[in-house]
């Protein structure tokens, strides 16, 4: 009796923990839907379309990750290999001109009927779900050279590969950084990886160097003041977003910078609105929300004995704490200016359905190991 009593205090600690987790979320989801109802004001006609198609993209990401939720990720695991030959078939018909749709420059979408959808930010999940595979499968020669160094670099390789000639060098850094952290976690050896991921961010490099866009954007964030009229334009107009703000906020609706004076405020530049209208208060609770999120996901890792569920937590914890902190790093000027959504926050349907997919997955693992291999009250 006193044996099932404390697996039901075990089990409610760890709804709890899984309440807060989703708190965090929803407190997130619902300021982005607020402020974005503000920031596409400037958008006039278009401003209730951009917030209904938020809403229709808010129902798919909730749908996609109640079922990653629910889902049984040990049978889906078998199917990790099918999973990502289809997500590479998807990344090479981006490229095909005619399938894949061009916007700004950048060949990333494809659409199936009035939907179109990012098929780079799907391949987060296919990454995370295909090395958390291969570790768990590999895990008695994870330190050997070939099969456990250079096998699973090559899955990032590709993947980072296919992403960069659409091009997207903020999803493919973001991807590079995830993999070497879930082989890092999984016992790759150290002295392989340091040489290999100075390569890969030699490599990064000379592909910027070569894109005179991209070129542009980082000789301007080391003279931000110097180009505030060219290609440091956006991230000046961030800041005076955020001193305008000060620490109360001007009111929502209230601010002038998504008034055409700031591009992409709705998106990628969405942060710099939230420093203006609500102030340094909701800009800091921001911060905090993701930390708090990070500080969960480090819980449920505690809880994990199985490397499979352990390296798919450390893939969906990273794929939303670093897309954060280099997103909340580029609109502050620590980071180069580079497209990156703010997860729950941003516009965009198709990062908004994968990182409810990835909080599926973190309250899944929670859910998996709630009981399993907890302290008995023999054993406190």
């Amino acid at each position: 009796m006193l044996s099932k009593l404390h697996d039901f205090y075990l089990f409610c600690k760890n709804i709890n923990l899984g309440f807060v987790l989703l708190f965090s979320v929803i407190v997130l989801t619902s300021l982005g839907l607020v402020v974005l109802a503000s920031a596409s004001l400037s958008f006039s006609q278009e401003s209730s379309s951009i917030f209904n198609k938020q809403l229709m993209w808010l129902l798919m990401a909730i749908i996609s990750g109640s079922v990653m939720v629910f889902i049984d990720l040990g049978k889906l695991r078998k199917f990790a290999s099918l999973i990502a030959v289809g997500t590479a078939i998807l990344l090479i018909l981006v490229l095909v001109p005619g399938i894949g749709i061009r916007v700004n420059g950048a060949q990333r979408w494809l659409g199936i009927g009035f939907i179109r959808f990012q098929v780079g930010e799907f391949a987060k999940i296919s990454l995370v779900f295909l090395l958390a595979h291969y570790l768990a499968t590999n895990q008695r020669i994870i330190k050997t050279f070939i099969r456990g160094f250079c096998i699973p670099s090559m899955f990032i390789g590709c993947v980072c590969l296919l992403i960069i000639l659409q091009p997207d060098f903020g999803t493919t850094f973001l991807c590079g950084c995830v993999g070497c952290g879930m082989l890092f976690l999984g016992g790759v050896r150290l002295r392989y990886l340091l040489p290999s991921l100075m390569g890969g961010i030699g490599l990064f490099f000379i592909a910027i160097l070569l894109n005179p866009v991209r070129l542009r954007r980082l000789t301007s964030f080391l003279d931000i003041e110097g180009n505030k009229s060219d290609g440091a334009y956006q991230l000046w107009q961030g800041i005076l977003a955020f001193a305008a703000g000060g620490l109360k906020g001007v009111g929502l609706g209230n601010g002038r910078q998504q008034m055409a004076f700031l591009p992409e405020a709705h998106t990628d530049f969405i942060f710099p609105i939230i420093g203006e209208e609500l102030g340094l208060y909701f800009t800091l609770g921001v911060a905090c929300f993701f930390l708090l999120i990070f500080i969960i996901g480090y819980m449920i890792l505690r809880r994990i004995p199985d490397l499979f569920y352990f390296s798919l937590v450390i893939g969906s914890l990273l794929c939303i704490t670093f897309q954060a902190l280099i997103n909340i790093g580029v609109v502050t000027g620590l980071l180069p200016t580079k497209g990156m959504s703010l997860p729950f926050i941003s516009y965009g349907g198709s990062n908004l359905v994968v990182m409810f997919m990835l909080v599926g997955i973190l309250l899944n693992a929670l859910k998996t190991w709630s009981i399993q291999l907890l302290p008995q009250p023999s054993e406190l």
